[in-house]
């Protein structure tokens, strides 16, 4: 059997070389050349003759799959993955170093492991340090099986009757089909592969922990995202307690999940009252400050969204958004100078959307304006008052979705009144007996409503 040998291919153009080069000799950009493995060629099989009729299959012969889905323990992480973790799926979790990772998995394959064979592979530590984070979370973990290696190479031969599989991390493991160092693209992307292939074939379930660039973005080749089934960021303060899970990729569920935890010292817990995290015990009390019920997958949520607008020192004011997409808040800004008569040219605005949380759906500009219009003023929003609907740059205000399942949020939270699209109003008049339902047609409309401003 004819060896593999490995050449080095620039990112870029896909120029070839059998050494690694600073500079690519093809194209000119440097630090492009990736090693990649050249397996041989497969020997010729044409006296094979092909399958009568062919392989392909119409779409209405088809038999429908079922995804059995195991329960993960946690129920925050199973609403994330869709409700539940699929058999023989990729689920590469990323983060910045301490957010908790490693703690949430082991907790994972703790709960798991009573019932199923489960398999830790950790490359970073030893036997004896996840056993000592397992005792110190107090988990149920004596049939949990634990392996220190960093070859990727030996993992197969360990997973004879495994189940699920946990590998921590995808950066601190290597082949030796490459002669680089562990965690470079190569080796990467390698790595990958070759867990996918094992997956797939075994129907084994594999939690890749990945490690996170300065930037944020995920080490390593887009490739790696690409092979997964899902991609989850687990994000937060060190300095905080709560934890945010996002997905950005589920081909078992909604990309639009949000997941929140609270890291203790137990572990990490499931939150369920998100009133802790999204909005602040002093809200209604200060100017600039508005609740509004944002949709998250299939779950609805009230945040809270801060806002602060001060004279600008320099020529030219700052826009400082963090949660709220930058473009969206200038064009707010604009309607509300244009439409509203508001004059923040000459203002510093910044906006802030509370625990964390992105907000990216267009039904949280009215309480953008509304959040700055307040900090304008110097009004504060009544606490028990809430805001959603999307705006026009003529200044109206469109019809969003979910707009029933909002409100009936807002009555769950104990809130009095509710501001909400005039063309959403017929779906929400069976709430009028239980909340204030105002119906807003326009961004100056809604300044009336909220400050009795002319």
């Amino acid at each position: 059997m004819a060896k593999s040998t490995t050449q080095f291919v620039c990112s870029q153009c896909g120029g070839s070389s059998p050494r690694w080069l600073g500079r690519c000799p093809a194209c000119g950009q440097f630090n492009t050349m990736v090693e990649e493995v050249i397996a041989p060629a497969a020997p010729s099989k044409s006296a094979a003759k092909p399958a009568i009729g062919g392989r392909a299959k119409r779409l209405s012969e088809i038999t429908y799959e079922r995804y059995n889905r195991t329960p993960s323990g946690i129920s925050e992480f199973d609403n994330v993955l869709g409700g539940g973790i699929v058999a023989g799926s990729l689920v590469l979790l990323g983060g910045d170093p301490g957010i908790g990772k490693s703690t949430l998995l082991t907790q994972i394959a703790a709960h798991l492991a009573t019932k199923h064979k489960v398999l830790y592979f950790s490359a970073e530590e030893s036997c004896s340090q996840v056993k000592m984070r397992a005792e110190r979370l107090n988990l149920d973990s004596g049939d949990l099986l634990i392996i220190n290696e960093t070859c990727i190479d030996s993992l197969e031969s360990e997973l004879d009757g495994v189940e699920f599989c946990i590998v921590d991390s995808i950066q601190a493991v290597y082949t030796d089909d490459l002669s680089s160092s562990s965690g470079s693209v190569g080796q990467v992307r390698e790595c990958a592969s070759k867990i996918m292939r094992i997956a797939k074939s075994k129907n084994i379930t594999f939690f890749i922990v990945g490690h996170v660039t300065k930037e944020g973005a995920l080490a390593g080749p887009k490739v790696l995202e690409h092979i997964m089934d899902t991609v989850l960021y687990f994000e937060g303060e060190n300095q905080e307690n709560f934890r945010i899970l996002r997905a950005v990729k589920n081909r078992f569920g909604n990309v639009a999940e949000v997941g929140v935890f609270e890291m203790t010292g137990e572990g990490i817990n499931a939150v369920t009252d998100y009133s802790g995290v999204f909005l602040s015990e002093s809200r209604g009390e200060e100017a600039g400050a508005c609740v509004t019920p944002a949709q998250t997958g299939a779950r609805c949520m009230n945040v809270e969204i801060q806002t602060l607008v001060s004279k600008t020192s320099f020529g030219l004011p700052r826009r400082m958004p963090l949660g709220v997409d930058y473009n969206k808040l200038v064009l707010l800004i604009a309607v509300l100078e244009k439409r509203c008569g508001l004059s923040l040219g000459g203002y510093d605005v910044y906006v802030n959307a509370m625990g964390g949380i992105k907000l990216n759906e267009p039904s949280c500009d009215l309480a953008v304006c509304a959040a700055l219009a307040s900090a304008y003023y110097g009004k504060p929003v009544d606490k028990y008052a809430a805001v959603f609907g999307e705006v026009g740059l003529t200044g109206e205000v469109r019809a969003v979705s979910y707009c029933e399942k909002r409100v009936a949020e807002c009555v769950k939270m104990g809130f009095k009144k509710v501001l909400v699209p005039a063309k959403n109003m017929k779906s929400v008049l069976k709430y009028k007996d239980k909340i204030n339902v105002v119906p807003i047609l326009y961004v100056s409309t809604m300044i009336k409503a909220l400050f009795k401003c002319d």
